[in-house]
């Protein structure tokens, strides 16, 4: 598996990591598949491994527990997320710090993630929504900060709000942040305009996450798919959501050269960015660990194939403030 250096942070991690929403948060996920997979993610290659408490309420941190307890691999590297206070996906505007991410939550919230894991401190710990109005409050960045002094954390992220790019670069520019998470894919081009440069200018790592759409840019969906209560992707592709994902996955299938899947595609197509660092394909069986683990190698697209990509960049608004 290709390396690439995690921003300032120095770590030499694998350029395809593994992200662990489905593992819990997902209707079909089995704990015995999922820890087959991500055994064999280790003996691949991959180092990166990317989670939350979200992700069935502490469940998901668990199996990565459970892997890095029996891993003989030398060094793997492990990122989670702390849930806003509230309960509430996206942050907006008008949600204060005091809601979201208070200094005794984020702390409380970090010691459960390491009691979870099993370890005394974890490499990247992230917040899992933001919003900038928060970006010069002293507090969190008084919070974070003991957590690295402390030696709890080694690294400090925000996995930002879907289709919202811009909405942490004020926090980024604090010197505060190492990393970004950030919806990244063939359709969601946005981060390159403004995010990106900044990262590359102040050396912050880049987590590039849903580089499947959720499953669109797998071109196995169909009009007829469906999903039980209490899946996420009966919310994401709810109204006309489906209709138009798989037309634009049906769009871009004629660009594909000949031999090669749409999730190859997508894999490579963000792994030709420089400004990436790592990309976390979600991933609960065997045969996805290989196939996605595999792009790793096969190197960056063409620039012909990266030009024709352009067209099918799909802005989309973020989503509306809850009730």
């Amino acid at each position: 598996m290709r390396q690439r250096v995690f921003g300032r942070t120095g770590w030499s991690v694998g350029d395809v990591g593994y992200g662990m929403w489905g593992m819990a948060a997902w209707s079909g996920a089995d704990d015995h598949e999922s820890a087959r997979s991500l055994r064999q993610a280790v003996g691949l290659g991959c180092n990166f491994f990317d989670t939350a408490w979200a992700y069935g309420a502490g469940h998901s941190e668990r199996l990565l527990g459970d892997l890095l307890r029996t891993s003989p691999a030398p060094r793997i590297y492990s990122a989670s997320k702390i849930p806003p206070k509230n309960g509430k996906w996206p942050a907006h505007a008008d949600y204060t710090l005091d809601e979201v991410f208070p200094p005794d939550h984020i702390r409380a919230f970090t010691e459960t993630t390491l009691s979870n894991i099993g370890r005394p401190s974890i490499d990247l710990m992230q917040f899992h929504v933001w919003n900038d109005a928060w970006a010069d409050d002293p507090r969190w960045q008084r919070a974070v900060t003991a957590l690295k002094e402390e030696g709890l954390v080694n690294a400090i992220g925000i996995s930002i709000n879907r289709w919202e790019p811009t909405n942490v670069i004020r926090a980024l520019r604090t010197g505060f942040i190492d990393a970004v998470q950030v919806v990244y894919n063939v359709f969601d081009q946005a981060p390159e305009d403004q995010l990106f440069p900044v990262c590359q200018e102040l050396n912050i790592a880049v987590i590039a996450r849903v580089p499947f759409d959720e499953g669109t840019l797998t071109g196995t969906l169909t009009l007829d798919s469906q999903w039980p209560d209490g899946d996420f992707r009966k919310v994401y592709f709810a109204g006309d959501k489906l209709r138009d994902s798989v037309a634009r996955a049906e769009a871009l299938r004629p660009l594909l050269p000949p031999g090669m899947t749409m999730p190859e595609f997508a894999l490579r197509w963000i792994l030709s960015k420089p400004a990436v660092s790592v990309v976390i394909p979600g991933m609960r069986k065997p045969a996805h660990v290989a196939a996605n683990l595999a792009a790793s190698d096969a190197g960056s697209l063409s620039p012909e194939l990266l030009a024709a990509s352009r067209a099918h960049r799909w802005d989309r608004s973020p989503s509306p403030k809850p009730d």
